[in-house]
């Protein structure tokens, strides 16, 4: 798949209130087919607002507190997933159309084994189309099919992460949005995700990422956006985000 070809999600004027607080300021991206892009910012910076957002669980948590006879959150601007406004749908609609969200401390059913647990994350497929999407997973992750019988509770975090990651594959993403994959992992077990990202990226699924520090991702994206207290900062390719001053410093520890 061509890199910087057409847009498949574009967000303009993007803005989240919690109450009176502003989560997400004003802010733009846009993600096209075959890339992988990394959005940068320090906690609280609105990293996981910006993914909660796209994949429809802010909508979801608004709906809740419209049925509790409140209204503390506030979603504004336009977002589009190829070409169709998806700003007001709910997050199972937008796992339909292919935008899934593998979540930091992503749910695992811990009393569960392996293979259940995906085909749990396959659960609006067709029975067909999941047992073929985990023997894809398996491939991937050789190291899942040797545990597809252990409990998930049982499970190292890298493991758990890895159990995470093929979920949502099992869901078959077009756009796969991944919330600080890499957090509390240990190098090794980080570089064994960016060599998972890399392979994904070659199976034609685009990818939209977040981490506070993006020395271990960098190498792989195509482009970043750093945004701080909600609001973008700084946007570029790998090349300009790597040769400015400010980012090196705060971001890749150089």
């Amino acid at each position: 798949m061509e890199v910087g070809g057409r847009k498949v999600l574009v967000g303009k004027n993007l803005m989240v209130f919690y109450e009176n607080a502003l989560a997400l300021n004003d802010l733009n991206l846009e993600v096209k087919a075959g890339e992988i892009v990394g959005v940068f910012g320090s906690n609280s910076a609105g990293k996981s607002t910006l993914m909660n957002m796209i994949s429809g669980l802010l909508i979801h948590l608004r709906w809740k507190e419209k049925r509790k006879g409140g209204e503390r959150i506030t979603v504004l601007g336009e977002l589009k997933f190829e070409g169709e406004d998806i700003l007001d749908t709910p997050p199972n609609y937008r796992v339909t159309r292919g935008i899934v969200l593998c979540r930091e401390r992503h749910p695992i059913f811990r009393e569960s084994n392996v293979l259940e647990n995906l085909k749990i994350g396959g659960y609006l497929h067709k029975r067909s189309e999941v047992e073929e999407k985990i023997e894809l997973v398996f491939d991937l992750l050789p190291a899942l099919k040797k545990l597809k019988g252990t409990r998930a509770g049982m499970l190292s975090g890298g493991e758990q992460q890895m159990l995470a990651i093929g979920m949502t594959l099992v869901a078959s993403p077009r756009l796969l949005l991944m919330d600080e994959p890499l957090l509390g992992l240990s190098p090794v077990m980080q570089e064994e995700v960016v060599r998972v990202l890399k392979k994904i990226l070659q199976g034609g699924i685009t990818i939209l990422l977040t981490e506070q520090y993006a020395k271990p991702i960098m190498p792989i994206i195509d482009r970043g956006y750093i945004v701080e207290n909600g609001t973008l900062v700084f946007a570029g390719t790998r090349d300009e985000l790597n040769e400015n001053p400010e980012v090196k410093s705060a971001y890749l520890g150089m």
